[in-house]
């Protein structure tokens, strides 16, 4: 059982209920608690490892509804900061009709004028029993949340904690997003092990080859570049391999990516060494959360993914 710290943001998901159509055509939408960060902490607490949130909340009914959710599903919230003032961020998903989804905007309000952009000073108490720390990018766009990640980044260093970093690249989220990259590469150059998106990869680094991504992050020791439902590539401890994704029948795929998050901490914090069984895993892990709605009620736990795993070892020998 591993501890995890996760940094980052918590906010509402309104998930449009229409597939397929444009948010001027929604006629209806289903808030959903979310956020990557918050997501990966929800499935870690499945999957049977301790994880905490570091993050900020309005003092609002979303921010209170997403407080005791957090709570409900097991996560430490005991740093969860709420901003007297600053509403609880809430983003529109539009689904295409196979069940990918797209982010839109947040309405009337300027994205860095939610709470998790005014994230303030941590304690470095946190850090002395956890293992890993797991960071997004999206807290790097807002001067006050990329403080608190840089500050996070020193703590975890000081005390020996590995550092996971999700790119989850949201330019809808960033003020100027031609700053974005340069900021990214500064965190990156801090990370133990990296998850990217290929499109992700391409962008910041123009290859989606890890073994080629380990000249740009030397002190990686696992690089993993996931394509949707298609191979995930990863490079681990000197090992390269690739790992194709389970086929699914997806209804929604939200939150898919931060399961297969969690699933590498999982495996990373257990002592797993093959790649391919770390890979294997977290991918079960995010197909299986694309078969319901939404991110943190489709997680699957640690039983139900072992489940679906010895399934497919039946069927691979068949």
């Amino acid at each position: 059982m591993s501890t995890i710290i996760c940094l980052g943001e918590v906010l509402f998901d309104l998930l449009a209920e229409q597939s397929g159509v444009s948010s001027e055509l929604v006629t209806s939408w289903t808030p959903l608690p979310g956020g990557a960060p918050a997501n990966v902490a929800c499935a870690l607490v499945k999957m049977g490892d301790r994880s905490r949130f570091i993050g900020c909340v309005g003092n609002d009914d979303a921010g209170i509804q997403l407080a005791a959710k957090l709570a409900a599903e097991g996560v430490d919230i005991s740093a969860l900061q709420r901003h007297p003032t600053a509403p609880t961020r809430q983003v529109q998903v539009l689904r295409t009709a196979d069940g990918d989804r797209i982010f839109g905007g947040f309405g009337e309000i300027p994205t860095d004028r939610f709470a998790d952009a005014q994230l303030s000073q941590i304690p470095s108490l946190l850090f002395t029993d956890a293992d890993f720390l797991l960071l997004g990018t999206l807290a790097l766009a807002y001067p006050h949340s990329a403080a608190s990640t840089w500050q996070a980044v020193e703590f975890a260093q000081e005390h020996g904690v590995k550092i996971m970093v999700d790119i989850n690249w949201r330019p809808t989220f960033w003020t100027s997003p031609d700053i974005a990259i340069p900021k990214i590469q500064q965190l990156l150059a801090t990370a133990d092990y990296v998850k990217f998106a290929r499109e992700e990869a391409e962008l910041i680094y123009s290859t989606t080859s890890p073994t080629a991504l380990c000249a740009y992050l030397p002190k990686a020791v696992g690089i993993f570049v996931t394509d949707g439902g298609n191979i995930c590539e990863y490079w681990l401890g000197g090992e390269s391999g690739q790992q194709p994704a389970f086929g699914v029948t997806a209804i929604d795929t939200t939150g898919a990516g931060d399961a297969f998050v969690a699933g590498l901490l999982h495996q990373l914090g257990s002592g797993q060494t093959s790649g391919t069984e770390i890979v294997r895993y977290a991918a079960a892990a995010g197909a299986l959360t694309t078969h319901k709605l939404g991110a943190i009620d489709a997680q699957p736990t640690n039983a139900e993914i072992m489940a679906f795993l010895e399934r497919e070892s039946r069927v691979d020998l068949e």
